[in-house]
């Protein structure tokens, strides 16, 4: 009766929020604009807004003319009052959390939680489980096991201020109808080690009737097979009550083929777009690709676009601005006190009618030794198209320049970790070259010119980029391998494990 109480309860809820949700989707440029007036003077009186003259702000002309684009090293100084004790400094009194994330050039950075954003943070990932249970018209994954691949929930504090991972600190978050479902155990979760970790949760997860699994790919691939390995069994095998994958953090594309070999049949699968600074978007119409840009949780968006960005002028576009299909910078202003904040992520629209869209790279992670500005959208689409006409199975891929081989010209080097190899190796290659230069011009020139030789595949061993997320002290949590790179620092650590 009880498990009859729970579907019905939740097949309700989620009716009732998608219904709520139309009117969102339709009033999204409006709604922004009337969400940045509000943001702004809430925290007028903060440091931050007396600084930049929150209180001679009526519109978005006035805001962008008086808040410049910042990084992290922008509002470090902030940062550093509010780990001192201070408070009103980006948003009125202190933060509820610090979410640590580790970066390239500022090392840890302290992201600013506050109890509006983590609120927020809660709703958009409930609000993606309603999307989905609506459209299915089925909630039965709530009377099974879920399990949430996320970083330890252990949390210290600075001056009062809970500090650690997100995943970490979402896991605090979960509500208590999903509490008595939800693994690992306490004690597995507290766990530092990664693979400790995951030969924990296997121990533990096995044998339950598992219904929903959360994580971003590369560690929901390492969990599945390992899981494989002890039982010899498919994960739907294993788990035949599994209904829904929750994933995040990277394009999930170039990894379906792997994923679905590895759970043996399809399993639904919802995309999301979190991040320590705000829930974004997720995946509104799991039968369909693009994911419903957020725009009524706290959350002002500004986009540049990405050939302007870093420019002193670069124009910074609203939602009424953007084009379709073209790639934009990210830029937000949140209600945690993050103001014109370049969050290093690449956006590009696919729909206008609602606001959807693909997360097609970073700001940092491109090559363009050569010119080419070649990103992680163009990559992943161009393997995708090639593994559909040669069929292969691939674990993870890195591409870097080769800017001074021994012999021959130049070349963008694949790293590739085969688990399946395609049947024809030079085929495969040909074709993946192919495609590349039909999704970028400057490339196609290169080739064309005989400033580049075609792209070369290296093949690497099983379980290199694990090796190389270890070497680096990220193997787990939220931590992603760049799918490219402008220089050969992860390719000079991979090039000691090819075959």
């Amino acid at each position: 009766m009880l498990h009859f109480i729970k579907k019905f309860a939740a097949k309700t809820w989620a009716k009732k929020h998608v219904r709520e949700s139309e009117n969102f989707k339709q009033n999204s440029i409006q709604d922004q604009e009337n969400l940045l007036i509000s943001l702004v003077n809430t925290a007028e009186k903060t440091l931050f807004g007396r600084i930049h003259q929150f209180e001679n702000i009526k519109t978005i002309d006035d805001f962008q003319a008086q808040v410049p684009v910042s990084d992290y090293e922008d509002l470090k100084s902030y940062i550093e009052k509010i780990k001192k004790g201070q408070a009103g400094i980006l948003w009125p009194g202190t933060p509820e959390y610090f979410a640590k994330t580790s970066g390239t050039t500022s090392g840890t950075k302290y992201i600013p939680l506050t109890k509006e954003g983590m609120d927020y943070q809660v709703k958009g990932a409930q609000s993606a489980l309603f999307h989905y249970i609506a459209q299915k018209n089925n909630a039965d994954f709530v009377n099974g096991k879920m399990i949430f691949l996320q970083g330890s929930p252990e949390l210290e504090e600075i001056y009062g201020i809970k500090t650690g991972r997100l995943s970490g600190i979402v896991a605090h978050h979960i509500p208590n109808y999903l509490q008595k479902n939800r693994l690992p155990s306490l004690e597995t979760n507290l766990i530092e080690d990664w693979e400790t970790k995951v030969n924990e949760i296997v121990k533990e997860t096995e044998k339950e009737n598992m219904t929903l699994i959360s994580g971003i790919p590369p560690w929901l691939i390492m969990y599945f097979e390992k899981l494989i390995e002890r039982n010899g069994k498919k994960i739907t095998e294993l788990f035949p009550n599994l209904q829904l994958i929750v994933t995040g953090g990277v394009n999930y594309e170039p990894y379906r083929e792997k994923m679905n070999e590895l759970l043996g049949k399809p399993v639904d699968t919802v995309q999301t777009f979190p991040a320590s600074e705000g829930f974004f978007a997720f995946q509104d119409d799991f039968t369909q690709e693009g994911l419903l840009l957020l725009t009524n949780h706290g959350i002002f968006y500004e986009f540049i676009s990405l050939e302007d960005f870093g420019k002193p002028e670069a124009k910074r576009l609203t939602l009424k601005d953007v084009e379709l299909h073209k790639d934009y910078a990210l830029i937000l202003t949140t209600n945690s006190g993050l103001w014109a904040y370049s969050i290093g992520d690449v956006v590009r629209f696919i729909s206008k009618k609602p606001h959807r869209i693909l997360v097609s790279g970073r700001t940092k992670h491109f090559t363009s030794a050569f010119g080419e500005h070649v990103i992680a959208f163009e990559i992943e689409e161009s393997l995708k198209s090639t593994v559909t006409k040669f069929p292969a199975q691939i674990t993870e891929f890195h591409l870097a320049p080769q800017v001074n081989p021994s012999e021959g010209l130049p070349y963008h080097e694949w790293f590739i970790e085969f688990e399946k190899e395609p049947e024809n190796m030079e085929v495969f290659r040909k074709n993946l070259d192919d495609e590349m230069r039909k999704r970028n011009s400057y490339y196609d020139d290169l080739i064309s010119g005989n400033v580049l030789q075609p792209l070369i595949i290296t093949k690497i061993q099983r379980n290199s980029f694990q090796e190389y997320a270890k070497s680096e002290g990220k193997l787990g949590g939220q931590n992603k391998i760049p799918r490219l790179a402008n220089d050969r620092k992860i390719a000079d650590f991979l090039i000691q494990f090819k075959i």
